[in-house]
């Protein structure tokens, strides 16, 4: 007879059997805290969904007026796509970046090192919890931008749905690896200074909201950001129903490089 981290013996006294529990246990675990965390967060919450909700909203209301060339769409339906690419990019880089770094300043990642969890545990624990917010965003932002007139193209379901999961599951496999770089070797406040900046940035001129066609001769370098390629890949799933298999590329390359930057030089204090 035995018991779960423990030996009977036969004369009915325990021996304790030490050790990690299963990665993947540990990962589930790691992933339901940092869940918790994120949602409990006012302040992420407010970065996470109402600044997208704002810019999906005036969005929409000022595009009419100031008359950006939309290829004969109408701007709701490109805006839509691309506020949803911006949430992925709010929660998976700038979030995660801030809240880990100030995790580092005041230890917690230090207590995370000294347990069995392994960093490529802590990476894998933190994609997890942000899909679980990331599905809440798009759950919102899909209810606004059906309220502001909407209308996905939906010509072929089954390609539009993988062509979404895909870009969401690289998106932020993309921005969460970029984001624990930054956190990772950076003090608390450069990070807070940088991923904001870096937001700020790429929803201005990264080609997330708007398409990189409208960069005129900057299409091409603005495409090969991961904020480009989250953006295109979305709007094709949701605009084109297809996928868009170079952004694809594009965001899995991104994600490979952060993921081998912050397993190469992630410091846990």
């Amino acid at each position: 007879m035995s018991i779960r981290g423990s030996d009977v013996s036969a004369s009915g006294t325990f021996t304790p059997a030490p050790g990690g529990a299963p990665l993947a246990r540990m990962v589930l675990a790691q992933a339901r805290m940092e869940a918790r965390l994120m949602l409990r967060n006012g302040e992420q919450l407010l970065l996470a969904i109402v600044i997208p909700v704002i810019v999906l909203v005036g969005g929409v209301a000022a595009a009419g007026r100031i008359g950006i060339d939309l290829d004969g769409h109408r701007p709701v339906d490109i805006l839509t796509p691309g506020v949803l690419a911006l949430a992925i990019m709010s929660t998976a880089f700038t979030s995660v970046a801030i809240a880990t770094g100030f995790e580092r300043r005041y230890g917690v990642i230090k207590l995370l090192g000294s347990s069995p969890l392994p960093r490529q545990g802590l990476l894998l624990g933190k994609v997890l919890a942000l899909l679980n917010v990331v599905v809440l965003q798009l759950v919102v932002l899909v209810v606004v931008g059906l309220l502001l007139g909407w209308e996905p193209t939906l010509a072929h379901p089954p390609r539009s749905l993988l062509g979404l999961l895909l870009a969401v599951g690289l998106g932020t496999a993309a921005f969460a690896a970029l984001g624990l770089f930054v956190a990772g070797v950076l003090r608390a406040e450069a990070t807070l200074a940088l991923a904001n900046l870096v937001y700020l940035l790429l929803m201005a001129g990264g080609g997330v909201v708007l398409p990189a066609s409208t960069y005129g001769a900057a299409s091409p370098f603005v495409s090969l950001l991961p904020s480009g390629a989250l953006g295109e890949a979305m709007r094709a799933a949701l605009v084109h129903a297809s996928i868009d298999g170079t952004s694809l590329l594009v965001l899995a390359a991104w994600a490979a490089v952060g993921t081998v930057l912050t397993a190469r030089t992630f410091r846990w204090e």
